[in-house]
């Protein structure tokens, strides 16, 4: 007992001892054995609070809750830190709410292999979407009278998408860094009106993208004026100049207020020029909110032009006609309808999450600890999403001309060209020997004359 004593006295003064730096090291190194006498009811020693306000791990690998890395959000790489004050971006830009912070040339958020897949998968649909649409309008071109309204603005549609894959083309032949980027600094373009190949690429993108998407309104209301109002091809076509007006006059406002406001900027993923790429302000005044009126307005029309389809069918039904063409009819615009409404919400859809989650993935770059398995970041599988989607209508509107009618425009557009040269061998002759044809034919010419009687011609 007395032995036994003496140990619980021992452990009680090293206990009493600070725990702090060498004296737990010899606190538990002294008279191990009569320590490992202590009744049960003494738990372990607790971790210091000194050693928990390092930025330790623990044993199993896991980062400790609560904790930041440095504490203070800054521009850590590899974004690209602004310091000159004659950079023409100081204090002006904010990424990840620091202040003159610039995203780089590309995406930070994706891998390598990743990068060159979205170029490749870019370059693929916008070249199909430019074969597409250039088929749909020479077919228009070669033959006008077959495509009149209400069904002419598809034709103006795909136009608008030939346009937006050209765009998407120069992107590609000239490289990423050479349209989206700024070559002095390394950085994605910000609040630019040039330089000429950003502004060409932007306008090809922008104004074209929003012209097509008011032509799909207009289409719509075609068919509501068509089916529902009872109107006429003529009667229709009649207001064509407005549907002109609208369709190009309001995506030239939209597109000079942005120059005029120099939001012009880079898309790091696609490397092409747009607007609110890194404005949210800009992406959702410019671009978000006129495709949800554009989409609002313009299936308004639809559905109201499909209950007047319907109507008439059971009209005619009712009559004992036969409905055979209509239904087809309404079976082509149904197929269009989705070919262009189910892409047309998934690019709104891939924007909202965008302008939804943006601040955070800028602000977890710049503020998280580095290697963070919980830090946001975005889906890439959106991003390649949005871009097919973009380009999807475009290849889709061959659809409306896949018909025997479009194989007979081609073959009388053929006979016409062959028909309209000259064979090679009459040309040389009549240019070689013009005397010989004189000689020939005048004399013979004479004696035709005489030998018809004046009284019998």
């Amino acid at each position: 007992m007395q032995q036994y004593g003496f140990a619980w006295q021992e452990r009680m003064s090293c206990d009493s001892l600070p725990v702090l730096g060498d004296s737990e090291v010899l606190c538990m190194g002294y008279n191990h054995t009569e320590a490992t006498t202590l009744p049960p009811f003494f738990g372990k020693p607790t971790r210091p609070a000194k050693d928990m306000a390092k930025n330790l791990t623990p044993l199993d690998g896991q980062r400790l809750s609560g904790l930041d890395c440095g504490q203070t959000c800054k521009c850590k790489a590899p974004l690209i830190p602004i310091s000159k004050e004659s950079h023409p971006l100081h204090n002006r830009i904010r990424t990840g709410k620091v202040l003159n912070c610039a995203i780089p040339c590309y995406q930070p958020y994706f891998t390598q292999d990743e990068k060159t897949f979205a170029t490749f998968w870019i370059g693929l649909w916008s070249i199909l979407c430019f074969l597409s649409t250039s088929t749909t309008v020479a077919t228009f071109l070669i033959d006008m009278e077959r495509f009149k309204y209400p069904e002419r603005p598809i034709i103006f549609l795909s136009a608008c998408y030939l346009f937006v894959s050209l765009g998407y083309i120069v992107r590609l032949v000239a490289g990423h860094a050479n349209v989206a980027c700024n070559p002095e600094h390394h950085h994605i373009h910000y609040e630019t009106t040039g330089p000429a190949l950003c502004t060409v690429v932007f306008l090809l993108l922008y104004f074209f993208g929003m012209a097509s998407s008011i032509w799909w309104v207009i289409l719509s209301l075609t068919w509501f004026l068509a089916a529902g109002m009872k109107w006429g091809n003529e009667a229709i076509a009649s207001y064509s100049q407005y549907f002109h007006l609208a369709a190009w006059l309001i995506p030239s406002a939209k597109s000079i207020a942005v120059l005029a406001l120099s939001s012009v900027d880079g898309d790091p993923v696609a490397g092409v020029c747009y607007v609110g790429n890194q404005s949210l302000e800009n992406l959702r005044g410019f671009v978000l909110a006129p495709l949800v009126v554009y989409l609002f307005t313009g299936s308004l029309f639809l559905l109201a032009g499909f209950i007047s389809l319907f109507r008439i069918r059971s009209v005619i039904k009712q009559g004992g006609t036969k409905t055979d063409k209509l239904e087809k009819l309404m079976i082509r615009i149904g197929i269009f309808t989705v070919l262009y409404t189910v892409p047309a919400t998934i690019v709104i859809a891939c924007y909202i999450y965008e302008q939804h989650n943006r601040e955070a993935w800028e602000q977890a770059q710049n503020c998280s600890c580095p290697g963070d398995p919980h830090r946001p970041k975005p889906d890439y599988a959106v991003f390649m999403l949005k871009y097919f989607m973009c380009l999807v209508v475009g290849i889709t509107s061959v659809v409306w001309i896949c018909s025997g009618k479009t194989l007979e425009s081609w073959r009388r557009f053929s006979t016409r060209c062959c028909r309209a040269r000259k064979p090679v061998g009459a040309s040389v002759y009549g240019e070689a020997s013009p005397a010989l044809v004189g000689r020939t034919v005048l004399p013979s010419m004479a004696s035709y004359h005489k030998q018809v009687p004046l009284s019998h011609v």
